[in-house]
């Protein structure tokens, strides 16, 4: 691979010393001189030089006023100032102005060698910073983590952040923000990301299979365990272990959860041998963890192990200027994905997704975008096609065209209607919507998966 050279710029009046320069730095450099300020800022303009050496006096611009011109044209630009000592008040004051340093003549050749290297150094780690961060936006990109948004931005610093640590971390959000897709790049972009990332929904697992689905039993355990099962805890070891709703988790669970993490070893059911296990715990929650450990709900111990590095991911209705983003996101997957070439959406269909309160966040947002593509028949998504509990979120519960449907259809787009309306005002939390409505969190589940929500 060869390197390619850095371009400088020379800008002085005096011969002698482009001359001097040219000795000096044209076998490593790419160098060219300019011999006035308007000329400076020319070559500047064409060449987008790596470095500037700018004389403070010269003919036409002085050297403050060609420095200002090079910053607003290039603004990653470093400049060196040229200056005689007395002029090195000028050379201060250019340096207040965003100039990088000064040098002093006659020239000390070692010093300027040091500073050209300082300089480049610089310019190189942007360089590569800025290429890294592309990269990383790649990944997430990959990972679906979609926005621009600065709630957004900070959970991407975030993960980049803690990546490369081995500390637990508590994803906390509604459901539907995309917990488990944060919790994915996180391992993505660590050390462990060669081995294995295993989630666990705790709130799936019935109560009396937990401890056998996350620490493993031995054979004749307990009636039906026939053979020697791995738990979660073996399988994810070297890699990462995702406990997805960990609020769920009962309290005995969370003394034996709590054990494992501060020994690094477990115990199957049945057995009585202490197995070591090196696993990173990223754990995410829905409901205020903090809040439920004040509550004596949740093991204040426990919450103080798991949350040692807390990310929040923010709801979509509080960064509402991502959802044009995720929208097309969405719609270019599910085009690929179901051979379709739907163009876009109309201003009017963006605006209603913009504006609608999504409860049930990303997951609502990607499950609509999903139906539109199926059902699309022209190449564009119009408000038409957009359901009226989106477009207009009160029409769903009333009206007189709801006589106009059989009474079981009509019991359904109510009671969907209604339970979209609680978690809206519940802000997603299925447990708050749930009291709201005056029924309990399981029975609201079962609503949602029998109404197909």
């Amino acid at each position: 691979m060869i390197n390619k050279k850095a371009t400088i710029l020379v800008a002085d009046d005096e011969v002698s010393i482009r001359d001097s320069m040219s000795i000096l730095l044209a076998n490593r450099y790419n160098v060219i001189f300019a011999r006035d300020g308007k000329e400076a800022l020319a070559m500047a303009k064409q060449y987008s030089p790596d470095l500037v050496f700018l004389d403070i006096r010269m003919p036409e611009l002085d050297g403050l006023e060609v420095l200002t011109g090079i910053k607003q044209m290039e603004g990653e630009t470093d400049v060196i100032m040229i200056t005689a000592m007395n002029t090195v008040s000028y050379a201060v004051e250019a340096i207040k102005r965003g100039a990088y340093d000064y040098i002093t003549k006659p020239f000390d050749i070692d010093a300027i060698q040091e500073i050209i290297d300082k300089v480049l150094e610089k310019r190189r780690l942007a360089q590569e910073n800025l290429y890294l961060k592309e990269e990383i936006e790649k990944k997430y990109q990959f990972e679906r983590i979609v926005g621009r948004s600065e709630g957004i931005r900070e959970v991407f610093s975030l993960i980049t952040t803690v990546s490369k640590s081995e500390s637990t971390v508590l994803i906390e959000g509604e459901s539907g923000t995309g917990k488990e897709l944060v919790a994915r790049a996180i391992h993505n972009l660590s050390p462990r990301k060669n081995k294995l990332f295993v989630p666990v929904n705790c709130a799936a697992i019935p109560e009396n299979l937990l401890e056998s689905e996350l620490f493993g039993h031995e054979r004749g355990a307990f009636t039906g365990a026939f053979e020697r099962k791995l738990g979660k805890f073996e399988i994810a070891d070297e890699g990462t272990l995702f406990l997805d709703e960990v609020s769920s988790l009962p309290l005995p669970m969370q003394g034996k959860l709590l054990r494992a993490l501060q020994e690094k070893v477990i115990e199957r059911v049945g057995g009585t041998e202490q197995i070591p296990v090196n696993v990173r715990i990223i754990s995410a929650s829905n409901i205020d963890l903090k809040k439920l450990s004040q509550e004596d709900k949740f093991r204040k111990d426990l919450f103080f192990r798991l949350n040692v590095i807390p990310i929040f991911v923010p709801p979509l209705r509080e960064r509402r200027e991502d959802i044009p983003l995720l929208a097309e996101h969405f719609l270019d997957m599910y085009n690929r994905e179901f051979g379709k070439k739907i163009k876009g959406f109309t201003v009017e269909a963006m605006e209603a997704l913009s504006n609608y309160g999504w409860p049930g966040n990303v997951r609502e947002l990607q499950n609509l975008i999903e139906r539109l593509v199926v059902l699309a028949k022209s190449d564009l998504i119009t408000e038409e096609h957009i359901p009226k509990d989106i477009t207009e979120p009160e029409s769903a519960l009333g009206g007189d065209e709801i006589l106009d449907l059989p009474f079981r259809e009509a019991q359904i787009k109510f009671e969907s209607a209604f339970i979209k309306k609680a978690l809206q005002k519940a802000g997603g939390s299925k447990s708050k919507a749930a009291k709201m409505l005056g029924i309990h969190r399981n029975t609201l589940l079962n609503l949602e998966k029998k109404l197909k929500m």
